[in-house]
């Protein structure tokens, strides 16, 4: 176990928004090494989301955002499993940040799940034509390894839980989802957007 220099621990907390406790052990655990540290909180969270993922969340709140010249406006609904988390300070930051994430990265909707199964499967066969005839020669195997990571792309592009979260790359909307979970220790689910722009 490694000693721990406490601005060490404040970098840490800051990046991951987890208790300075938790920084500290995964710190100590990394042998001081942050991105080892980082990592390990992740799974910790991960691991705490799953957890808590059964549980009921039926408190929470509508965020809003409006564009300064009114022309792009966003409504996300963000739940919880009680009141006081739906007033708690991150909560309400998540949720800022959400609907901002929203008008600037324009999901078409929630997850996969939420897409027209005919729209995946029209796209699918459009990334497998395409794949042919950019890798002729090359095995099946191959080709379908190629269309599999084009859909990926596809969906990160337009399910906003697929998406990279606008404030931080590194992390996708369902992982930063899952880290306020571990953080604030309560079920939090983004239930529905909308996002509407004139002339859009």
């Amino acid at each position: 176990m490694a000693d721990v220099d406490a601005k060490d621990v404040m970098a840490l907390r800051k990046k991951s928004g987890a208790p300075m406790m938790a920084c500290k052990a995964a710190l100590s655990e990394s042998d001081g090494d942050m991105d080892k540290a980082f990592d390990l909180l992740r799974k910790q969270g991960l691991q705490s989301a799953d957890a808590k993922a059964g549980r009921e969340a039926t408190e929470g709140k509508i965020f809003s955002y409006v564009h300064h010249d009114g022309k792009l406006a966003v409504l996300a609904a963000v739940a919880c499993e009680t009141d006081f988390v739906a007033r708690n300070e991150d909560f309400t930051q998540f949720g800022a940040d959400l609907c901002l994430h929203i008008a600037a990265m324009n999901p078409i909707c929630l997850s996969a799940e939420d897409i027209d199964p005919a729209v995946l499967e029209e796209e699918r066969g459009i990334q497998l034509a395409r794949a042919r005839e950019t890798m002729q020669g090359k095995p099946d195997e191959i080709v379908d390894k190629a269309v599999e990571g084009r859909m990926n792309s596809f969906l990160k592009e337009r399910c906003l839980m697929n998406q990279l979260w606008v404030k931080d790359d590194s992390q996708t909307v369902e992982q930063m989802r899952q880290s306020m979970v571990a953080k604030i220790g309560e079920n939090i689910q983004i239930r529905r957007f909308i996002r509407m722009e004139l002339g859009g």
